[in-house]
């Protein structure tokens, strides 16, 4: 995520500047109201906890913090955001593929070649897959001007889908606004599973959903999705690799695999297999088994990528981008090295391979020694930082000790492709920081989540 500098005033999501309520989020707040903040957040945190809606690795997880106020899209704005995520996966599925291939977007300028010549993400000698991106979940926030605008992509392994899923049955049911949200949960279910068969060949293929087990944070949620598409949640270590064949514990072959795994890749630096690469390249070189999100896909996600996105749009597609992006400098080019270090001060630095807000630099809030070891750190490895500008995230109300406060928030969107169609649920997730004045909302650092309603 990408924070401001804590000056430019936010947007309320949901109230008004003089505090009446936002037309569209009315209802829900009133019916929040009529039930009581604190008395409905208390009993949104003990279904919470009948679930065991847990985050975060073994010895280090917690139960998950559902806030009870949901936070509200009006939907003609999420159709228009539903249009220009469309659109953008169609530009980057392109671009991924074009990585793996011919590297017209290189050739033409668009992307440096240094971007994909030093990515770790390229997964070369392997068959193309049929698609090579099938769930996505962008960062997205709302700036002070009102527009939606894209931080990070998130096409590799997205997570916290589950999460949003469990908001949406703790909270909707105890309101009982009339007319509701838009469903969801059948939705996800569908798009899940006509993902998956999109993904191949095989007319009835053996499905099993790849876990990291007990390391992995969102272990809750890879059950659940196991669950929903009717698949076994396994681990590398329980699967075979027998000559070309990937084998279930029982014996039977694997056709699709869904990676929901934190490993990202099949070798290490130098080249050489990971374990992971051990068990699947073959079977992956020998067309055996699909894995869906396909390795390769994190050429696209790769931070020193995003700034060239909306420059792809153009390209591969001959149109204007609908849904924008926080403009981000590749640092690994000198022009914009020299001018991004230049207003450090004033910019949000960003590690190329960071995740869960680690590692990020908020400049306006950075004393004079941690903007000298951050400029250090870029002159030493310029092309493994990205800056980005500050964006001063919206708030939304959320309960504290009983009272609605605000407290800041992004969007998370979640999209599944198909050869025919990209399916855009209707919602998604809304992470908020518990903390008053705390920009970064990421579930790793503390955050919690709201149910994401679209009405209208």
């Amino acid at each position: 995520m990408n924070p401001g500098d804590g000056r430019t005033p936010s947007l309320d999501e949901a109230l008004l500047p003089d505090g009446g309520d936002r037309p569209h989020a009315a209802a829900a707040l009133a019916a929040v109201r009529a039930y009581g903040p604190g008395a409905l957040a208390a009993d949104v945190a003990r279904a919470a906890a009948e679930l065991d809606l847990r985050h975060g690795p073994a010895g280090e997880d917690h139960l998950f913090t559902v806030d009870p106020v949901p936070r509200v899209l009006a939907r003609p704005e999420w159709e228009s955001l539903a249009t220009g995520l469309t659109q953008r996966l169609r530009a980057l599925e392109a671009f991924v593929a074009d990585a793996h291939g011919p590297r017209e977007a290189v050739r033409a300028g668009v992307v440096p070649a240094a971007v994909l010549d030093t990515n770790r993400y390229l997964a070369p000698g392997l068959p193309a897959p049929r698609r090579w991106i099938g769930m996505a979940g962008p960062d997205v926030v709302r700036g002070a001007d009102g527009r939606l605008v894209v931080l990070e992509d998130n096409v590799r392994t997205p997570s916290l889908l589950a999460y949003a899923l469990a908001a949406r049955d703790l909270v909707a049911p105890r309101l009982g606004v009339q007319p509701g949200p838009a469903p969801v949960r059948e939705a996800a279910r569908d798009a899940m599973r006509r993902m998956l068969a999109a993904a191949t060949d095989v007319a009835d293929p053996v499905v099993a959903v790849l876990g990291d087990g007990p390391r992995s944070a969102v272990t809750w949620e890879i059950d659940r999705f196991g669950e929903m598409v009717g698949a076994p949640v396994v681990l590398p270590a329980e699967l075979t690799a027998r000559g070309t064949d990937l084998l279930l514990p029982d014996g039977r072959r694997v056709d699709l695999l869904w990676r929901r795994t934190s490993e990202e890749r099949l070798t290490d630096d130098d080249g050489a297999p990971n374990e992971l690469g051990e068990l699947l390249l073959g079977p992956l070189r020998a067309g055996t088994v699909t894995v869906v999100n396909a390795f390769g896909t994190g050429v696209a996600d790769d931070k020193r990528t995003f700034p060239y996105v909306e420059d792809l749009v153009r390209f591969f597609l001959g149109e204007e981008p609908q849904l924008r992006s926080q403009p981000a400098y590749d640092l690994g080019d000198p022009a914009q090295c020299r001018a991004a270090l230049d207003r450090l001060p004033e910019l949000v630095l960003k590690p190329r391979s960071g995740s869960g807000g680690h590692g990020v630099l908020i400049g306006p809030r950075a004393d004079a020694d941690r903007l000298e070891r951050a400029r250090a750190a870029v002159l030493a490895e310029p092309g493994e930082w990205i800056a980005q500008e500050p964006v001063a995230l919206s708030t939304h109300p959320t309960v504290v000790d009983g009272a609605l406060v605000p407290r800041h928030v992004d969007y998370r969107p979640y999209a599944f492709c198909t050869d025919e169609e990209t399916i855009v649920l209707p919602g998604g997730f809304t992470r908020v920081s518990l903390t008053e004045g705390e920009l970064v909302v990421n579930a790793s650092q503390g955050g919690g989540g709201k149910d994401t309603w679209v009405v209208g």
